[in-house]
Parts: C-alpha cells; sequence; structure tokens
C-alpha cells in the first residue's frame, strides 16, 4: 500500500532541487490542485525509474491554463476543460490524464467521516446562505439518526481560479436552479457567503481549522488531511459515499472520444453508485513544440503514467482511465503534437 499521506512542502521543495540540477529530460508544468497528489506520486516514482524529473506546481487552473497559454510551463493542468474555440485559438492539445471526485467537508463535533447526508438542493441552500445553521429542518430531515449542534454554519469556498471550483458549480447548477440562475458556473465565482482559501490545500487547511464549516476538495485532500467528507444524494435519489467505486461508475458511460477536446463532464451522471461531483482532470500542450524534446518528454511521463501508474492512482482514490481512452489519447499524440519543422514528436 503506497503512503497516503505526504509532506507536500517537502515535495516542493525535492522538485526545486531537481529544477536547480535540471537536464534536457526535465520538464515543467502548472495548474490544477486537483491532481497534485498524483502528479506528485507519479513524479517520484518516475524519477526513481527513469532519472528524468517533473516539476509540478500547484497554482490552481485557471493559472494553469494562463501559463500554458504564456508558454512558461511544457504542459498546462486543468479540471475545467478548455473549450474548444480557445484549444483552436491557442492551438493546444487536451487530453484527460486521471479522474477523481469532490467531495464536501465538514468539521462539525461529533460527526465522522462519511455519516452526514445532505442533497444538492440542500447544499445548494448552504452555499447560498439559505441554510445556516446545522440544525436546520432541511439537515435533520436528512440525518434523523444524528445530533446536528444549533451552530452557525462556516462556508469554505476557493480564493483562486479553479477547475474544483468549475467541478462544484457546475454540479450545483445542475441540482439547484437558484444557484444556477443567481451564481452559475465558473472556475471563479461570486461567492454569496463564505470566506476562500487558495488551492484545496488552502480549503483543507481552513475546515480543519475553524469549527462548525463546510468546504469542498479533491477526495485525497480528505483523507490526507482526516476531514470528515459526507455522503450525497447523487442522479438516481441514492446516498453515496465517495470513492475509487463510485468515482469509477460515474465515469463508465463517458463518451470522450466524442466530446470536443476530449473535455468530458461527469457531474450528476446516472447510475446507482455513481458519485455526482465527478471529476476528469486535463493536460494541456502546444501542438507545435518550440522545445521538442520538452514535449517529448511530457508524454514519454504520461505514457509512463498511464502504463505504470493505476495502482498508485487506486491507493490515492484516484481513478485510472481505461485503456482504450490511452490509446485514443496516443494516437493524438502522434498525430498532432508536432516540432516547427512539422516533424512527430510522439512516434
Amino acid at each position: 500500500m503506497l503512503k497516503r499521506v505526504f509532506n507536500k512542502v517537502s515535495i516542493a521543495l525535492a522538485f526545486s532541487a531537481f529544477a536547480a540540477t535540471a537536464t534536457a529530460a526535465d520538464v515543467t508544468g502548472a495548474g490544477a490542485s486537483f491532481p497534485y497528489p498524483i502528479y506528485a506520486k507519479w513524479a517520484a516514482e518516475y524519477a526513481k525509474q527513469t532519472n528524468n524529473r517533473v516539476n509540478y506546481q500547484s497554482i490552481g487552473s485557471g493559472g494553469g491554463q494562463q501559463q500554458i497559454i504564456a508558454k512558461t510551463v511544457d504542459f498546462g493542468a486543468s479540471d475545467d476543460p478548455m473549450k474548444v474555440e480557445t484549444l483552436e485559438k491557442e492551438n493546444l492539445l487536451q487530453f484527460p490524464a486521471v479522474i477523481g471526485g469532490v467531495v464536501p467537508v465538514i468539521n462539525v463535533e461529533g460527526i465522522e467521516p462519511g455519516k452526514l447526508k445532505l442533497s444538492g438542493k440542500v447544499l445548494g441552500d448552504i452555499y447560498l446562505a439559505k441554510i445556516t445553521k446545522w440544525d436546520d429542518a432541511a439537515i435533520k430531515e436528512l440525518n434523523p439518526d444524528l445530533t446536528l449542534p444549533n451552530k452557525d454554519i462556516v462556508v469554505v469556498h476557493r480564493s483562486d481560479g479553479s477547475g474544483t471550483t468549475f467541478g462544484w458549480t457546475n454540479y450545483l447548477s445542475k441540482v439547484s436552479p437558484d444557484w444556477k440562475s443567481q451564481v452559475g458556473e465558473g472556475k471563479a465565482v461570486k461567492w454569496p457567503t463564505g470566506q476562500g482559501g487558495k488551492g484545496n490545500e488552502g480549503v483543507a487547511a481552513y475546515v480543519r481549522q475553524l469549527q462548525n464549516s463546510i468546504g469542498y476538495v479533491e477526495y485525497a485532500y480528505a483523507k490526507q488531511n482526516k476531514l470528515s467528507w459526507t455522503q450525497l444524494q447523487n442522479k438516481d435519489g441514492q446516498f453515496v459515499q465517495p470513492g475509487q467505486e463510485s468515482f469509477a461508475a460515474a465515469a463508465a458511460n463517458a463518451d470522450w472520444a466524442g466530446t470536443p477536446g476530449m473535455g468530458v463532464i461527469l457531474t450528476e451522471e446516472p447510475g446507482a453508485q455513481s458519485w455526482p461531483i465527478t471529476s476528469a482532470t486535463f493536460i494541456l500542450m502546444h501542438k507545435v513544440q518550440d522545445k521538442p524534446e520538452n514535449g517529448k518528454e511530457v508524454l514519454n511521463f504520461f505514457n509512463w503514467a498511464f502504463e505504470n501508474g493505476a495502482q498508485a492512482a487506486a491507493d490515492l482514490d484516484y481513478v485510472a482511465l481505461p485503456k482504450d481512452v490511452t490509446d485514443k489519447i496516443k494516437a493524438a499524440w502522434a498525430a498532432e503534437i508536432k516540432s516547427k519543422d512539422g516533424a512527430a514528436v510522439w512516434k
């Protein structure tokens, strides 16, 4: 079993040391914090096996998109799939890398992980500040066996441009008409209430510190920070726990090939076992590589991850992509990523 809890600071320092002694095979990426735990685990193992380094900075999906467009990194990462017109304008290739799930996390005394039940409507009303107490009748109705305190709910959200926020607000827009009409969806929105934390790391830290709080993070962060996650009612009306099986159930019928830019959105998918806030996370690369050796090494890394990283993903409660999807991705690499002279970077 791979260790689930790791020290982000030590990994960041290690990556900085790698960068300081970089070779032509060392590459940089930046973006979503949602996949940071698995990218860090993959990068550490890849470095052991190949002595090639991947320096990935967890700065949020918005920053990842900006940096790849600006060509300040070799690859960008985003949980909010880029629109086809933007991909075409910037001449970018987008492909999924791994699947995970966003979960509500709470800090309420006496409530253990996975015990509290929430519906999409109740969750939307909490984030709209329509439900402000933990013992509100709507929450008590879903949880008749729990003792809920008469305490104010402290709402926590992301402060940065975030693909996790895109998934969260996309889901709320599907389950709460009021949320859709009053706030809507996006990497950044005008929050009706609450306080912001930077990255999944920041939200997790706030929820851990603030009594009676609620926030949202990728599931690995909930487990690493020993936070209490909640059950959610899915599209089929079933209350489900987050985890690899429920994320995989939501992704089971995804139409990767038929979705422009492979930008599949997996929120509120049907199925009795489906987790309702499941998400893929995506990699962005320029189709014309100014540094083709760097581009090839990025592809070498993700090829290695697709071939060897499934168990590491499972240990951190992510879901590896099916082989038929990774085969399509590799075909796109071969066809679309080229050097300035038109030569294929991936063969």
